[in-house]
């Protein structure tokens, strides 16, 4: 099964969506990470594609997705999770499932707490939690705040076989459609990921964005915890908290990854199923 393409304005903003499924099928939203776009989920989104009717979006910024023109107030959870409220609205959907992959599961679990409160039945937290690892928050900025050009798309390919090692297994065709789904060619010629370099910006701007324990005690939906086993984003510590308080999430340690488990790989992919059908 091959995704459809899709543009809608949110908040003023356009924004891209690919969509899985048909439309008569109960919703599910996919969001991705901070420096990603939501062609990430392809596999698992083909794989429960008959389920569900799958969302997929850019977030602004990213991707296919209009950039931002007041970077301070727009790249930031409040703005995402305006634009989640939008989106969900915009499609007709009045509940949702949702899988956030680091950055997308802070979307949610801020959406959860505020602009969709009691509209998320499930929610599952890929490498996420409500406090993260400064380190980590660090070594992403580094990357993703400079991001590189090179003459050639195989060249920016090796570079997201290195950035993105704690992904975990992927094939050589996952690698190159990773790449190839990922790349934007600047007017020099040169190649260079496919993002805003000013979405960085919230780190300045909100400081303490995801810092999200007060939204994540207010969570009334099933939550389901995933961490790479090696992740220094979402340590082990925090990560067993929040089997303690709030919604009291279901914790799956995911051997032979760090940050964050791609969700392209069988058993990922049906642990997240099982946990949706709960």
């Amino acid at each position: 099964m091959t995704p459809t393409s899709h543009y809608v304005q949110l908040c003023g903003r356009e924004i891209h969506y690919t969509a899985w499924g048909d439309a008569s099928l109960p919703p599910l939203i996919m969001w991705h990470g901070l420096a990603r776009t939501g062609r990430d989920f392809d596999d698992i989104a083909a794989e429960l594609a008959g389920t569900y009717r799958i969302i997929c979006p850019d977030t602004l910024g990213r991707g296919y997705s209009q950039w931002s023109a007041d970077p301070d107030n727009e790249y930031c959870l409040a703005f995402y999770a305006r634009q989640a409220q939008a989106l969900v609205d915009a499609l007709g959907f009045q509940t949702v499932r949702w899988v956030g992959t680091s950055m997308g599961g802070a979307i949610g679990t801020k959406a959860g707490a505020t602009t969709l409160k009691g509209r998320i039945t499930h929610l599952v937290l890929n490498d996420n939690g409500p406090a993260l690892a400064q380190p980590a928050i660090e070594r992403i900025k580094a990357y993703a705040g400079n991001p590189p050009q090179f003459d050639t798309v195989s060249e920016l390919e090796n570079f997201y076989r290195t950035v993105y090692k704690p992904f975990g297994w992927l094939s050589d065709a996952q690698w190159r459609r990773l790449a190839e789904t990922s790349t934007r060619r600047m007017p020099n010629g040169k190649v260079t990921p496919h993002y805003d370099p000013a979405m960085v910006r919230q780190f300045i701007a909100h400081p303490d964005d995801y810092a999200l324990w007060p939204e994540y005690d207010a969570l009334d939906m099933p939550v389901l915890v995933m961490r790479g086993v090696d992740s220094d984003l979402l340590l082990q510590d925090t990560a067993e908290e929040m089997t303690r308080r709030g919604p009291k999430a279901e914790l799956a340690v995911i051997q032979g990854c760090g940050h964050a488990p791609a969700l392209n790989v069988p058993d990922q992919i049906e642990l997240v199923r099982r946990f949706l059908t709960q």
